[in-house]
């Protein structure tokens, strides 16, 4: 008699408990891939963080040129006090606005700079500070709201969790940086008839803290959107060197604004007639010309300038010489021509005695450069995927 498979699996009780093994494990498997979390942080995940956080770097980019703007048509000092929510909604009526002027007249900008400044002028830097406020309090939600969200999709591993709570806490501190420094511009000073105007150490905190936000959500940005490849460690630290100097002559540029360093010795590549002028290091101690010394600040941030182009000649140069992917040419050839567009734009606003529009493109192409060369640096770190 013929049995067939079933009938012998039935009579057979080894085959019999095998087979209700298998089978439970078959369930068990079924049941842990239904269970498995719906999102898990890979390369899908990473690829959208990495274009949110690109998106908060132009925002802070944005924030960067509109403060430039603010300073430059002196609206800074419009706000003569901060509240997180109250302030969004600006003055409707005309009562309204003539409290809010009534404020600004109690303060020394008005009464050494615009003593005679009418209701609609005032209405022009108050809007001009406003917007600048808004978009820093833009910027924070940009932050904030989706970090609460990929927070909950399970979007972070460990390591960008606390990137990421890095930078929302470091939003938070620049708005506060940023009142500090309205807040030096705003003081009393009986001693001084000088021109009202923020503190330049608090100026350049507020400008690197910025600078630092932005470059930490670019580079963070572009490294989950690459993969990774051969180093190339020879030439990355000089890039990073590059980088470093770019970055320490943008924030010479907020010292250079902060005391209208711009506005003495409007000549090049001479400082008036000498290479190097003779009020270089006039004040005493030494060490606080290169803070407070409009001559010595103008002098260093050329000097800097200078240093920063040759060293980005320098690895184009050197970049020339070995087989790297195209895009990491294309960061170098881009970061190459516009270090030479920079230099181009920062000496017309001295020739021109500093209009407006040109010191307003002339920082923003700061941060240009700066974008550029943290490119550089994640291009030659990684390559597209």
């Amino acid at each position: 008699m013929q049995y067939t498979f079933i009938q012998l699996s039935m009579r057979t009780p080894h085959l019999r408990q095998w087979l209700a093994k298998r089978s439970q494990h078959s369930i068990t498997a079924e049941a842990g891939a239904n269970t498995a979390p719906a999102t898990v942080p890979n390369a899908a995940t990473n690829r959208i963080l990495g274009r949110w956080l690109l998106g908060c770097s132009g925002l802070v980019v944005g924030a960067v040129v509109l403060g430039g703007v603010t300073r430059l048509t002196e609206s800074g000092l419009s706000m003569v006090d901060w509240h997180l929510v109250r302030e969004m909604k600006p003055p409707q009526t005309r009562a309204e606005w003539e409290a809010e002027f009534a404020k600004y007249r109690q303060f020394p900008e008005f009464k050494i700079m615009n003593h005679d400044m009418t209701l609609p002028e005032f209405k022009f830097i108050f809007y001009m500070e406003w917007g600048h406020r808004m978009w820093g309090r833009l910027v924070g939600l940009a932050y904030v709201l989706p970090t609460i969200y990929f927070w909950k999709k399970g979007y972070f591993n460990r390591s960008m969790k606390g990137r990421a709570l890095g930078l929302c806490g470091f939003v938070f501190f620049q708005g506060l940086l940023g009142w500090y420094m309205v807040k030096s511009g705003l003081e009393e000073k009986p001693e001084s008839y000088d021109v009202p105007r923020v503190s330049q150490y608090r100026l350049s905190a507020h400008l690197g803290s910025a600078l630092l936000l932005y470059c930490a959500s670019l580079w963070t940005g572009l490294t989950l959107m690459l993969a990774n490849t051969k180093r190339l460690n020879q030439l990355r630290r000089f890039a990073k060197g590059t980088v470093g100097l770019v970055f320490l002559t943008a924030l010479s540029g907020a010292f250079v604004a902060g005391l209208d360093a711009g506005l003495v010795y409007n000549s090049f590549p001479l400082m008036g007639d000498r290479w190097i002028p003779d009020d270089l290091l006039a004040f005493s101690p030494t060490l606080k010309n290169f803070f407070e010394n409009p001559t010595t600040v103008q002098f260093d941030h050329r000097v800097l300038a200078i240093s920063s182009l040759t060293a980005i000649t320098g690895l184009y140069m050197f970049s020339r010489r070995m087989m790297l992917p195209r895009r990491a040419k294309i960061a170098i050839s881009c970061l190459t021509a516009m270090a030479y567009a920079q230099v181009a734009l920062g000496i017309s606003t001295l020739l021109l005695y500093v209009p407006t529009p040109l010191a307003a493109t002339h920082q923003s192409g700061s941060v240009a450069l700066l974008s550029l060369a943290i490119w550089v640096l994640a291009e030659l770190r990684k390559v597209a995927k």
